[in-house]
């Protein structure tokens, strides 16, 4: 499956469209559609595709500091070239077709053109998505729509280009000898070919996350855009022309060759291709200059020639003694979340701009914040109470907020109405469009492949036969058929309702029915399980309670007949977390990176889950733990953590060293629960959840993107989400947290260890949202830094490291520090971290530097001597 995303206007972080010519445009797939005629409506559809995002390679940096106090990126050990995301020698194409239907009062909807050729299918159903209902009523309105595309051509490429990516790897296994070979099949596990060719864009596919990401989904999706203006003329029969681009006159082929020519001729060959690390990090951060090294290495190898090789050496990045002219045509982005570029039309350079980084199932330009005020406003001014609730959709009762029904809904694969009677079909679009991505978080998929952001009541034989449909419409009958739905989200009135008819969960499954069992029940009341700490506490205490109120993460009534108190999943202090940015205006990418982290959590809970009730799961892949040393409990932290031994492990330059290597405390894995009372009481609040969600399709995909990233993961000896949680939630003695300390600096070494441990941090579920005490406390320690645009609690406990009262350790965390600091994206962490910790670096740095000194002067009177 590709994501490719519309032509659409800018937004605020409010959600609303600004009044400004500049056009975003995220290209994969694509469709374009409009409507004109003088008795009827015409549509005029583009059909995009673009090449999927992979990954990029060590870029070619100029080791200087951006002005601002910021550290140069550490210096790379290979130079190569920047691979393009859009390489301008490439045959594929922004845009793959225009359309140009129209509805005629005698002859209905009829396609008149499709430009290059046609796109195969049945015309007529085309010709009936692109001109929504009542569009004569409105002055303007889109919709968005997918097609299944025939994959046998797709198949047939696909295979050539792996017969010669094999044809490469054997000439290079010949070429270089065993030794490079085997250094040249670690470079590709990180996403490089050996090449180093600009226009090789294959060279990595056996190892591009981004290919991955769809290759489970089947034939590639083509995303259609239809764009309709209205204009009144009482001379011609109904009162109204409609068309999709008012400028255009006549659609005739050759405005459309005009137009396709140009969307294609825009240049997006200088944004670099990013790996999956980087492209999280990227959203995971506002700072508009992360990752700008790429760009100017991309850049310079353009003005190069873009014939860079890794033996040339570092390529000079544009200065201000450059010719104005050679600046404005490379230009660096103002924003590096956005390329900035044009479309030529007609002697007019129209702006675009295009973002850098694209998660999987978002598509099109949607707004959650908009989402979320529309069905928050009246639930909380007037809460109504679900009727009748569900055990996969109300985990917190029947209040529960509807946002977390929404989720519910599609986590557990229910069908799914979004209803906007009297309102444009964009808006019913956007809706839908957010749906997917507020479930995705960029990590789950298969939302978008079965989501219908327009459709009506011809097409309703073919979306019942969907399985978990989203669906946006426009026309109030679907209301009344509630056995076409389970949830309808009525975005007129801001409510969603239940359906009567929607399927019981019968019989009781047996994850729920494991918390039924003595020994496994939840606690009726648990300090764990309110939303805040009852009683005033301070210092590390206070940290542990703060986040002890977070640890829940996932909504829930729970248990079928067990009532547990209080907000056991934490989905009211997420909700309410959630409203306060909204208020407090922290933007719309504040807000997504909040139900990223929800969703991360809920999975890895959900693999919690399975592990205790099933003793298995697929939904992660742990390391492989000493049969001689048992990994001890993590509940021990507290009191009885194993002590360290003399031999603690000392950083090696292996960051993948065999976990025998490693002490078997710090080899557990997964989620890590505060206290073992509190994982019985957030498992079993999450148990209806959990178990709805094993049977879906979004499941299946998780499980087949785990296996299918684990090759290409950089640390695979520990769990390094689970250790820097066991930092931020466990109360560690010294000897229990050095030994995690150090487990954390020995594995992370190298470039894409730090990549790994940033998206870590970066994206951490833990302490993000934790409330006033924590994030607080977090500003504090961090010197009022609290984390760098919007990146949690960024290094905060990784810092802490170097107050450590072991020397060792204390010297090993300032290293790590020190290698986060040289990466290109780590500097921006490290700038977050505030005075404070960086003095205490500084000064651990200082005491090594004198004690070797010491050292090599008692050696040499000893010598002397």
């Amino acid at each position: 499956m590709a994501t490719v995303l519309p032509v659409r206007p800018n937004t605020n972080s409010t959600g609303t469209t600004n009044s400004t010519a500049s056009r975003t445009l995220s290209t994969q797939h694509h469709t374009l559609s409009s409507n004109s005629d003088s008795a009827s409506a015409h549509s005029h559809a583009l059909y995009e595709h673009a090449p999927a995002q992979l990954p990029s390679h060590r870029h070619i940096s100029n080791g200087l500091g951006n002005g601002n106090g910021v550290p140069s990126p550490m210096t790379r050990r290979r130079q190569r070239p920047i691979k393009s995301q859009y390489p301008a020698n490439s045959t594929e194409k922004h845009v793959e077709y225009i359309l140009v239907a129209s509805f005629d009062i005698d002859r209905g909807s009829v396609m008149e053109h499709q430009y290059p050729g046609p796109v195969g299918g049945d015309e007529h159903m085309l010709a009936e998505l692109m001109l929504p209902d009542q569009t004569h009523l409105r002055s303007q309105d889109w919709t968005i729509f997918f097609l299944h595309k025939d994959a046998a051509g797709e198949e047939d490429d696909e295979m050539k280009r792996r017969k010669k990516r094999r044809r490469r790897r054997r000439r290079k296994l010949g070429e270089d000898g065993q030794t490079e070979a085997g250094a040249e099949e670690r470079e590709d596990v990180d996403g490089d070919d050996g090449d180093g060719e600009e226009d090789d864009i294959d060279a990595d596919d056996d190892y591009d996350d981004s290919s991955d990401e769809e290759a489970f989904d089947g034939p590639p999706l083509v995303y259609v855009l239809n764009l309709v203006n209205t204009k009144q003329d009482h001379t011609v029969k109904r009162g109204a022309v409609v068309k999709a681009m008012a400028y255009f006159a006549n659609p005739a082929i050759g405005t459309l060759a005009g137009l396709y020519n140009a969307v294609n001729a825009m240049d997006l060959s200088l944004m670099p291709r990013l790996n999956s690390y980087e492209r999280f990090i990227l959203q995971s951060s506002d700072a508009k200059d992360l990752f700008l090294e790429k760009f100017e290495a991309i850049i310079a190898q353009r003005m190069a020639g873009s014939n860079a090789s890794p033996s040339n050496p570092a390529l000079t990045a544009p200065s201000p003694t450059m010719n104005p002219s050679q600046r404005a045509r490379y230009g660096l982005p103002r924003d590096t979340h956005e390329l900035e570029s044009v479309v030529p039309y007609a002697g007019i350079p129209i702006p675009v701009k295009v973002p850098t980084a694209l998660l999987p199932e978002t598509v099109g330009d949607f707004s959650l914040v908009k989402l979320i005020t529309t069905f928050s406003t009246p639930h909380t001014a007037s809460p109504q109470p679900f009727a009748p609730t569900h055990p996969h959709l109300t985990t917190s009762g029947a209040l529960t907020h509807p946002i977390i029904v929404l989720l519910n809904a599609l986590l557990t694969q229910k069908r799914i109405i979004f209803l906007g009677h009297n309102l444009p079909s964009s808006d019913v679009a956007e809706a839908v469009l957010g749906a997917c991505a507020l479930a995705s978080g960029g990590v789950l998929r298969g939302f978008t492949r079965h989501a219908f952001p327009y459709t009506d009541l011809t097409k309703i034989d073919d979306l019942l036969k969907v399985p978990g449909f989203i669906a946006g419409v426009t026309n109030p009958a679907f209301a009344h058929k509630t056995e076409w739905w389970d949830l309808l989200c009525d975005l007129g009135t801001g409510r969603m309702r239940i359906s009567n008819r929607i399927e019981a969960v019968s019989p009781i499954p047996e994850g729920v029915r494991f918390f039924q069992q003595p020994g496994h029940l939840p606690s009726a009341s648990s300090s764990t399980a309110g939303s805040a700490a009852s009683t005033a506490v301070t210092g590390i205490s206070a940290l542990a309670a703060a986040g002890a109120s977070l640890s829940a993460g996932l909504g829930g009534s729970g248990l079928m007949g067990t009532v547990i108190s209080g907000d056991a999943t934490g989905d009211v202090a997420f909700m309410a977390g959630v409203l306060r940015a909204i208020e407090e205006r922290h933007g719309e990418g504040a807000v997504r990176r909040k139900f990223r982290r929800w969703v991360v959590k809920f999975t890895r809970l959900a693999a919690a889950f399975e592990e205790w009730v099933y003793g298995a799961s697929m939904l992660v892949i742990a390391p492989t733990p000493s049969t001689t040393h048992p990994p001890p409990s993590p509940f021990a932290a507290a009191d009885q953590s194993p002590s360290l031994s003399a031999s603690s492990p000392k950083p090696v330059s292996n960051s993948n060293s065999s976990p025998a290597s490693l002490p078997p405390e710090v080899l557990t894995h997964g989620y890590v629960f505060p206290t073992p009372q509190s994982k019985t009481n957030e498992l079993a609040a999450n148990a209806t959840r959990i178990e709805g969600w094993r049977s879906t399709r979004s499941y299946y995909n998780f499980v087949q993107d785990t296996a299918a990233s684990y090759p290409r993961r950089p640390v695979k000896s520990v769990d390094l989400q689970h250790l820097h949680d066991r930092l931020a939630k466990l109360r560690l003695t010294s000897e229990g947290s050095g030994a995690v300390y150090l487990a954390i600096c020995q594995v992370v070494r190298g470039e894409r260890e730090v990549e790994e441990l940033l998206a870590v941090v970066g994206g951490g579920v833990w302490g993000a949202d934790g409330g006033v005490q924590g994030g607080a406390l977090q500003g504090a320690a961090a010197g009022g830094g609290g984390g760098v645009g919007g990146q949690g609690q960024g290094l905060f406990y990784l810092g802490f490291g170097l107050f450590h009262p072991k020397v060792e350790v204390r010297e090993a965390v300032a290293g790590l520090l020190g290698r986060v600091r040289e990466h290109e994206a780590g500097r921006h962490f490290w700038v977050g971290v505030g005075r404070f910790v960086q003095g205490a670096r500084e000064r651990v740095e200082r005491a090594r530097e004198a004690r070797v000194r010491d050292a090599e002067e008692k050696a040499e009177e000893a010598a002397g001597g």
